[in-house]
């Protein structure tokens, strides 16, 4: 798979810049050429016109009623030119008579009577001429006699005004272009230092520093600092959950893996069938324990990495009342009476699998430290605006002083039963997760022991009980 080169951002500047400069110059230029012919044309014609009207204002009748004219060389060095065009005149009289001058120059016959000079472009002795025609009269007081005054000149100066024009005008563009090619190179490099010291900050970090990047970037970019702290953090997070699964799994479940290769051990060992069996026993009880430490050590590594969880909508009574349910056969088969309270919809926001996790600890936990013979009963009720969820034993509770310490992890509280010390921690964890809190209490018959979870009720979810 062929790999695509990365883009230079000042690189695709200009040749944005460039391409575009191109094609409004080359717009800019066909105007300019328009304009200048047709300038230089306005400046050239003017010239002719003054020399046509001169000639025409020397225009005479003889004794006999002939046109005659005394050129005023003058108004034909008018028209000279460093260009060095040529100029050629024509003096008409009569229809069909030629006073004087090239006979064979063309004219242009949309002349009209003490009208402006009409102007034509021509071919004349293999160039191209600009002619100017102006149709004037001469009198004798009595009668008047008609004539037209054609005056040439070739284009050579014309054309070198336009050139001149058009090279002035490529010219400037040229410089233009150049110049905002070096200002753009410029302005990008300094534009783009807060980029280069944003990558500098981040390479220059050792690869255990997530902490949110603090470099001074331009608003353009704020939002993709903002992304990549973002990312920085869950990655943090999720670090953290994995580094605390790690140590914890390391930890907890060194103590059951010794007892199965104990076991086992034993059991090679054995003389007899029942020791053998007792031996595999007890390494299947270990091998249980194990897995129970692994499900819980899995889960809060999960909640450690659910910074972004987005909670469902759910009514806290129904969905109590379903977990509670569940557990009921295995209650019973502890000797268990377990029970449930609570009506009316109550409408929160969690995750439907985490909270049943958390319900499941403290139901799991209420069974295996009150012994059997005992209740427990799983409430729901409303409390000053909160749902409130309650798992309450008659069994020998927990130590008022010991409570605070018993939602740490690995930490087990001094009641009969076995635990890993991971049960409500992982209840804590999640209840803070969905914005919740775990709160421990004595019954208030006096003995056993109330968890209890407080979510705020969102009144926006619409639940039916």
């Amino acid at each position: 798979m062929t790999q695509r080169r990365p883009f230079s951002i000042r690189r695709r500047l200009l040749l944005w810049l460039l391409v575009a400069t191109a094609v409004f110059g080359t717009l800019a230029l066909i105007d300019t050429w328009r304009e200048a012919v047709r300038m230089a044309n306005l400046l050239s014609d003017r010239v002719l016109a003054g020399s046509a009207l001169v000639i025409a204002e020397r225009a005479s009748l003889d004794d006999d009623g002939n046109i005659t004219i005394d050129i005023p060389y003058g108004a034909l060095e008018m028209l000279s030119s460093t260009a060095q065009d040529r100029v050629f005149y024509r003096i008409d009289g009569p229809p069909g008579h030629v006073v004087t001058g090239y006979p064979d120059l063309p004219t242009a016959e949309q002349a009209q009577q003490g009208g402006s000079p009409v102007f034509v472009d021509g071919i004349y002795k293999d160039a191209p001429v600009r002619l100017a025609s102006l149709a004037r009269a001469a009198s004798t007081g009595i009668d008047e006699v008609p004539f037209v005054v054609t005056v040439a000149e070739t284009t050579n100066a014309r054309e070198q005004l336009t050139q001149a024009i058009m090279t002035r005008s490529a010219l400037r563009l040229a410089l233009m272009m150049l110049g905002a090619a070096i200002i753009v190179a410029i302005a990008v490099t300094v534009s783009l230092r807060p980029l280069r010291r944003l990558g500098e900050a981040i390479a220059e970090r050792s690869p255990d520093d997530l902490s949110p990047v603090e470099t001074s970037v331009p608003s353009e970019v704020r939002g993709l600092v903002a992304t990549i702290n973002s990312f920085m953090l869950r990655l943090d997070s999720a670090l953290d959950g994995l580094r605390n699964f790690t140590g914890n799994a390391a930890h907890q479940l060194r103590t059951p893996l010794a007892v199965v290769r104990t076991q086992l051990a034993l059991a090679a060992r054995s003389s007899n069938l029942t020791e053998a069996q007792s031996a595999a026993a007890k390494g299947d009880a270990a091998v249980a324990h194990a897995e129970r430490i692994l499900g819980q050590l899995l889960l809060l590594a999960k909640i450690d990495g659910e910074s972004g969880l987005e909670p469902d909508p759910l009514d806290l009574t129904v969905f109590a009342r379903e977990q509670t349910a569940e557990h009921i056969p295995a209650a019973a088969e502890a000797g268990i009476d377990l029970g449930f309270e609570g009506q009316g919809p109550l409408p929160i926001r969690a995750e439907p699998l985490l909270l049943a996790e958390a319900l499941h600890n403290l139901i799991s936990n209420a069974i295996l430290h009150t012994g059997p013979d005992t209740v427990v009963t799983v409430r729901v009720r409303r409390e000053d605006g909160h749902a409130i969820l309650e798992v309450e034993d008659n069994g020998p509770g927990i130590p008022a002083d010991e409570r605070g310490a018993v939602v740490r992890r690995f930490t087990r509280g001094q009641t009969p039963g076995e635990g890993m010390g991971l049960g409500l921690p992982v209840v804590d964890e999640i209840a803070r997760l969905f914005g919740a809190q775990l709160s421990l209490h004595e019954r208030a018959e006096g003995q056993g022991l109330c968890a209890r979870i407080s979510f705020a009720i969102d009144p926006r979810i619409t639940t039916g009980s």
